[in-house]
């Protein structure tokens, strides 16, 4: 048994050192908000790095994802995926908005673009999908159907940080890709967050949008909120980013010893690995059957928990499960199988860059001892 609780994932810390030449310029700036010199520098160099044109810096993603469908007015229904975080429903409930699920794939748990088409109503105005764990969505499908029925397509990109889809950024597809820089994520801001949009227009919408509205000092164009990202954020961020590479590709080297040790463990799957995508790792997911394994998934996870790891059952229960969403026709029981089943059977094991790999083993050595027992 650890003596130190193994969490399930842990923030990067930068030297501490380096972080305080960053806090005296703030300290000799004077400035904390706003659109200081320090988010004005992250918002530059996170478009440099992601090879987009526009990139709007906020306090956290989930006003992110909320003021990403103020940005397109989007209103009426939304097709959307029930195998999230809450936030990316919540965003539409928020904004008035109803939530429309379709199941997922069973490959890389995504929307499924098989089965959009079938929810699309009169009422529907966009589609909201989650590229889940980092995989990306099928996005020329999703794109085909948005552009046949004239939908907004809004990414919630919060996993993808630095992976790509053929060489190209993942944040680059759809109207909007929504990032969280939460302090879970790959890359962090202790909270943060980001939209990514394609021209100046809509990036200046966004940008009064999360700022009250305010156009200039005195006139105000719309309803907008305060989600904007302050200074020590945007430090901490472009510490981060220097960093970055280095942590994706210590994941990478978790990520591969989970995968070996755990390949031929009957009962254990993972989802698919996309051969065309870089990825980044951001969670590592094992599936639990608990026909062939011999034990059902919350078994392992409390086994676990005993011995000091602690893992996380991400996503379950569904978003539609939730009693907010419960009463949607959408979330009836059959409709969502894939969903259901996924939900059931997922657990995803500590996967952080300090997280030394003689640890990993021994998860790796506890979870096939625990299907012997």
């Amino acid at each position: 048994m650890n003596s130190k609780p193994i969490t399930v994932t842990q923030p990067f810390f930068p030297p501490l050192e380096e972080f305080n030449e960053y806090l005296k310029k703030i300290w000799e700036n004077k400035q904390l908000t706003n659109g200081g010199p320090y988010h004005k520098q992250l918002e530059s160099e996170l478009c440099n790095y992601l090879g987009v044109k526009y990139i709007s810096l906020f306090s956290n993603g989930t006003l992110a994802l909320i003021t990403a469908l103020q940005a397109l007015k989007i209103t009426g229904e939304v097709i959307t995926t029930p195998y999230s975080f809450v936030a990316t429903t919540h965003s539409l409930w928020w904004n008035g908005i109803k939530p429309v699920f379709v199941d997922i794939e069973p490959d890389y748990l995504n929307i499924d673009p098989d089965k959009i088409e079938a929810a699309i109503t009169p009422q529907t105005t966009a589609i909201l999908p989650v590229h889940v764990y980092g995989n990306p969505c099928n996005v020329d499908k999703i794109q085909k159907i948005a552009d046949t029925y004239g939908l907004k397509v809004i990414y919630d990109a919060c996993h993808t940080f630095g992976a790509k889809l053929n060489r190209q950024s993942i944040v680059s597809f759809g109207d909007l890709s929504i990032l969280s820089f939460h302090a879970t994520k790959v890359f962090n801001t202790f909270e943060g967050g980001a939209i990514v949009c394609h021209d100046e227009k809509t990036k200046k919408r966004i940008d009064y949008l999360k700022n009250f509205g305010f156009a200039d000092e005195t006139t105000v164009v719309a309803p907008g909120i305060n989600a904007k990202m302050n200074e020590v954020q945007a430090a901490f961020g472009l510490l981060q980013l220097k960093y970055v590479d280095g942590l994706i590709q210590k994941r990478g080297e978790i990520a591969s010893i989970y995968r070996k040790g755990l390949l031929q463990v009957h009962g254990i799957t993972f989802s698919k690995i996309n051969p065309v995508v870089n990825a980044n790792h951001p969670y590592f997911p094992i599936f639990i059957n608990e026909e062939i394994f011999g034990k059902n998934r919350d078994q392992v996870y409390e086994f676990l928990k005993e011995q000091n790891i602690f893992t996380r059952r991400y996503f379950y229960p569904l978003i539609s499960q939730f009693p907010t969403y419960k009463g949607l026709s959408s979330s009836s029981p059959g409709n969502l199988t894939v969903a259901e089943k996924a939900a059931l059977q997922v657990l995803c094991l500590p996967i952080y860059p300090d997280l030394g790999l003689e640890v990993v083993e021994e998860i790796i050595s506890l979870i096939i001892r625990f299907q012997k027992d």
